[in-house]
């Protein structure tokens, strides 16, 4: 979503919580730092990440601790969760297997939503260098990155994931070709 849009978004849902309190007495306007804590949009192009910082060695323990017993020790997924290693050149089979390596277009967006859902029982715990981490080593694991890579808010930008032209361009005209890239 771009920006503007959840600026959008964010102002609509605070004049909803404005007129709401007004009538009703209940609410309170958000606080800049609230505001700002909600504010997780990042982009392909990195814009958003935070600084931090992590290698697969790290993250190997960071995802045995937080993160195999539900997409198991590999990444191989579960009866109940997703794999997230694999699947390469399965998209256009009969059965594909949409994973990290397989699917996923940019390697920020790993990051993300890593950092935004995940561990599932306890969404946006991780650190952001927890989540360099873990974003590395499935990274790794997938083959995309080496074992002795460093990812950052530099470095992550740059990675080139398998899929990434796996997705049909918006062919909308009336969107501009900047907004669509976002």
């Amino acid at each position: 979503m771009s920006r503007l849009r959840v600026l959008c978004v964010l102002g609509l849902l605070t004049a909803c919580v404005f007129a709401q309190a007004g009538r009703y007495n209940i609410g309170r306007e958000a606080t800049p730092e609230e505001v700002r804590g909600r504010d997780i949009s990042v982009r392909p192009d990195g814009l958003g990440l935070p600084s931090g910082h992590g290698t697969p060695d790290e993250g190997r323990r960071v995802y045995a601790a937080k993160c195999s017993s539900c997409h198991g020790d590999g990444g191989e997924g579960t009866v109940h969760y997703p794999a997230l290693v694999g699947g390469r050149g399965s998209l256009t089979s009969a059965k594909p297997l949409r994973t990290v390596g397989s699917y996923w277009p940019y390697a920020t967006t790993v990051w993300d939503h890593i950092h935004r859902t995940m561990p599932y029982t306890e969404p946006r715990t991780l650190t952001p260098n927890e989540t360099y981490s873990v974003t590395a080593y499935i990274l790794f694991l997938n083959g995309i990155v080496d074992e002795h890579v460093e990812l950052n808010e530099n470095t992550l930008p740059k990675v080139k994931m398998p899929n990434r032209e796996g997705f049909v361009a918006d062919p909308r005209p009336d969107i501009p070709v900047k907004a669509k890239e976002r």
